[in-house]
């Protein structure tokens, strides 16, 4: 084993680290997500994600400088992955007319099956009760709303995405009974409704 250099100054080698703040923050959003996805939202605490991220409290203020902000954070890291997944889907469907609504639907379908463990589940809930993550929902919504117009304005497909967004709904009203109060084929018949 090779000893590590010792600093010139006499400070310990802790603080010659390469400071890596992309890592770091991506640990913190990943344990808040496990967090919510494992207990809820409200079990997302400063100490809580500090701790299982193994930073220290000042070290997770210098990347989120509320629980808010975190909370913000991990939200806007869903709407990332729901872009990229609806895109993808986007990708592979020839058909213009409705391509993002039957994206967007296989979207909201897509971890249905994990019932409580759902990460979106989790936080969906602290989206209705807290404006700064209902307003991220809304300029999103509105943001793809508006880049679709053109293929997905017809208020047909507009019934088919609430009617996906009523399911998604429905299903964190009930984790454990929604799948056999609303059962997987529901999606299918959405799909179909929107043209796919």
């Amino acid at each position: 084993m090779v000893a590590a250099p010792s600093p010139a100054n006499g400070a310990p080698s802790a603080h010659r680290r390469k400071k890596q703040p992309e890592q770091v923050r991506r640990a913190l959003l990943d344990c808040a997500a496990q967090i919510a996805a494992e207990q809820g939202a409200h079990a997302i605490t400063i100490q809580a994600v500090a701790a299982g991220a193994g930073v220290t409290k000042g070290g997770l203020l210098h990347h989120f400088d509320s629980k808010q902000a975190l909370l913000a954070a991990v939200f806007s890291d869903l709407l990332e992955q729901m872009d990229r997944e609806i895109d993808r889907s986007m990708a592979t469907d020839a058909v213009a007319r409705g391509r993002f609504t039957r994206a967007y639907v296989r979207a909201c379908f897509s971890d249905r099956l994990l019932g409580e463990r759902s990460l979106w589940a989790a936080l969906s809930l602290a989206g209705v009760s807290e404006p700064a993550l209902r307003s991220l929902w809304l300029n999103w919504i509105d943001g793809r709303m508006q880049r679709h117009f053109d293929t997905d304005s017809d208020p047909n497909l507009t019934a088919v995405r609430l009617a996906a967004d009523g399911i998604w709904l429905a299903d964190i009203m009930d984790k454990t009974g929604g799948l056999q109060r609303y059962p997987q084929n529901l999606e299918a018949v959405l799909l179909a409704m929107a043209g796919g």
